[in-house]
């Protein structure tokens, strides 16, 4: 059987077990990789524009900036959740946006996985554009090895016999806390 992660909303993360949390393992100290270009009073961003909890992203500190694509290894994107908004107090109403910081640098807090970590997401394969849309069509099933993409830092269905890098086996289909589809993940890599 496989579920299709089909999600409305941005993604979630359900931490089962994340070492990097007991032992510290948490960065949050350098900005992600953003530029800002004005152009006839229109103000586009580029680079990380934004970050979903679940995505995996880079803590490069020789460059001074959080990536997809420097040296190191993956992290895992898993803010502090802050809704503001009384109408919007889902998992799925949270996203880090470059345009809601008043000086447009967001500060993720990166979690160092290892191996045997676990835990629960929807976030795999795409990024969404706001609470409300619906995105994904990828279909997952227990035994199927998931990689982070080096272009978006999402998580993307792995092909091939010998896999390098960071890991993660599908372990669980199950549903996030707001009944969307989601499967459970265990770094094996």
């Amino acid at each position: 059987m496989a579920t299709v992660m089909k999600r409305k909303g941005y993604g979630q993360v359900e931490p089962n077990h994340l070492s990097g949390i007991v032992t510290g393992q948490i960065y949050a100290q350098l900005p992600a990789a953003t530029t800002k270009t004005v152009t006839n009073g229109v103000t586009t961003y580029g680079g990380i524009k934004q970050l979903e909890q679940g995505q995996f992203a880079k803590y490069d500190y020789a460059a001074g900036k959080v990536n997809f694509n420097g040296e190191g290894e993956f992290m895992l994107v898993y803010n502090e959740e802050k809704l503001y908004d009384e109408r919007k107090q889902s998992h799925k109403d949270f996203v880090y946006k470059v345009e809601d910081f008043t000086d447009e640098q967001m500060f993720p807090r990166l979690i160092k996985t290892n191996i045997g970590d676990i835990f629960t997401t929807n976030t795999i394969a795409v990024e969404n554009t706001s609470d409300t849309a619906s995105v994904g069509t990828v279909s997952l099933a227990v035994g199927d090895k998931l990689q982070p993409d080096t272009a978006d830092g999402f998580l993307k269905k792995a092909t091939g016999e010998n896999l390098t890098g960071m890991v993660w086996k599908v372990v669980k289909e199950t549903t996030m806390p707001d009944g969307q589809p989601g499967v459970k993940i265990q770094r094996v890599q």
